[in-house]
């Protein structure tokens, strides 16, 4: 996608969903308390750390053991309605604005989770990370790891103007009408990945973050 058209939908997508951006931050101080937001760095592309913001749509609540609960423990119906609306994610708009994220892209990872992946890590982060992808209208959740990786590299070697635009068409969908599994891309992405890097490693020892 041609970087003035990516700042353009920004900027239209951020005015048209700012109101309910400021709802959902009201809604999250009222039901989380503070603070209304959470960082954490995340490997940019070719491996550059940046710093990742996120409306919280968790609280923190941990298990006897000191643990935190998983993720659905941790959500109310309205946290859990603002992660499927994808409305949390919002604050990224800037880091696409800053060019540290691209609107379509890989999902940005810990660090430590792209160094597990080794090459295909690499291959992985030869992208901006986006603030959707390829896999995240695949099925996203519902997907292992590996599945995870083995669409993102496919994403890599495919990615168009087009396909951009698709996904982006896509992403409203998941939001509106929820994630479901693609089994016709899962098994493209591995057939193509057989064939294009039988030797490629897609090791996946680290749990991958949200």
């Amino acid at each position: 996608m041609h970087r003035l058209l990516e700042i353009l939908i920004c900027v239209i997508a951020g005015m048209l969903l700012m109101p309910f951006f400021v709802l959902a931050c009201g809604a999250v101080l009222v039901l989380l308390g503070r603070p209304l937001f959470f960082s954490q760095v995340r490997a940019g592309r070719n491996g550059v750390p940046f710093r990742l913001v996120k409306l919280r749509s968790m609280h923190s609540t941990c298990d006897a053991q000191g643990a935190l609960l998983p993720d659905a423990a941790r959500q109310t119906r309205i946290t859990a309605l603002i992660r499927r609306l994808r409305l949390d994610e919002l604050p990224q708009l800037a880091l696409i604005l800053r060019g540290r994220m691209a609107l379509v892209g890989p999902r940005p990872l810990l660090p430590e989770t792209i160094a597990a992946f080794g090459e295909a890590g690499r291959r992985r982060g030869q992208l901006r990370p986006g603030l959707t992808g390829w896999a995240q209208v695949s099925g996203n959740t519902l997907l292992a790891d590996r599945e995870k990786l083995q669409l993102d590299l496919w994403y890599v070697h495919h990615r168009s103007a087009a396909l951009d635009l698709r996904i982006l068409g896509e992403t409203i969908g998941v939001a509106l009408g929820g994630e479901r599994r693609r089994p016709r891309r899962l098994a493209a992405a591995a057939r193509w990945l057989q064939a294009q890097e039988p030797g490629l490693g897609l090791g996946c020892g680290q749990e991958v973050p949200a």
